[in-house]
């Protein structure tokens, strides 16, 4: 599926699960060199999800949220496309929010813009942040279901923004126990799942984070005329992990 045809073109960058958050601040720093030094190479930025710990509203005054706003408004009047993908802590982050970043939100999941995608390469390249996928988390789904819901969006963001931090906060700590004793098996994607949204979407290759599991899966499926890839992107807690997709060849790249 790679070639080895050249090609002039800049990259394109795929990042998820950076987890900005006020009280991580290394993790801020290595992001902000990331977007003013790595990105600026590239021709397009997609940003699939947890891009922040959590987001109570586009109304909270943070610091962290407007200085990141306008390093991403800066890389986007650069010329470079940036593209934000919901995760299941950041669902919140506003139509006003990302416009003002220069962000062009993308629906979860959907394919690979075709200017992005590699020319001559037949694979369709489908993105998620791949939460849905987790469906052996069944206690999960039925949280993010409800998350989702549109009508339980309004009603959080009504609610004052001291009620949102401390809801916001309570839930950080349910979901951090939970992870803990949950089984580790049902924390991962499950393969029919995969199987099925890529059937959908009649696609080759699927990137996508949420798992903290990065890796390059290979398979063959017998509903697909090709050998199937799935690259999994890292988190951010300890490292500046990116997927970079440059003359046909995927590279997970750790920094």
């Amino acid at each position: 599926m790679n070639t080895e045809a050249a090609s002039s073109a800049p990259a394109v960058f795929f990042v998820s699960d950076v987890h900005l958050d006020a009280a991580r601040p290394e993790i801020t720093e290595r992001f902000e060199r990331f977007l003013c030094n790595t990105a600026k190479t590239c021709r397009a930025l997609y940003l699939l999800g947890d891009i922040f710990e959590s987001w109570i509203g586009d109304d909270d005054p943070s610091p962290l949220a407007k200085n990141i706003q306008q390093q991403l408004r800066q890389l986007a009047d650069s010329g470079i496309r940036c593209y934000f993908m919901a995760g299941n802590r950041d669902f919140l982050l506003g139509e006003a929010w990302l416009r003002q970043a220069g962000l062009t939100r993308l629906p979860d999941p959907c394919l690979l813009p075709p200017e992005d995608a590699p020319e001559g390469l037949s694979a369709r390249i489908l993105l998620s942040h791949g939460d849905a996928l987790c469906t052996d988390d069944t206690a999960y789904q039925k949280v993010r279901h409800m998350l989702r819901d549109p009508q339980w969006q309004k009603d959080f963001l009504q609610k004052p923004l001291a009620e949102r931090k401390q809801l916001a906060e309570a839930a950080r700590a349910q979901s951090r126990a939970y992870v803990s004793a949950a089984n580790d098996s049902i924390m991962d994607v499950n393969q029919a799942s995969v199987d099925t949204l890529m059937d959908a979407y009649q696609a080759d290759i699927l990137i996508h984070g949420h798992t903290h599991r990065p890796a390059i899966h290979r398979w063959h499926a017998p509903t697909s005329r090709h050998w199937r890839q799935r690259l999994v992107l890292g988190d951010w807690h300890h490292h500046s992990p990116y997927l970079r997709l440059e003359d046909h060849k995927f590279r997970l790249i750790t920094c």
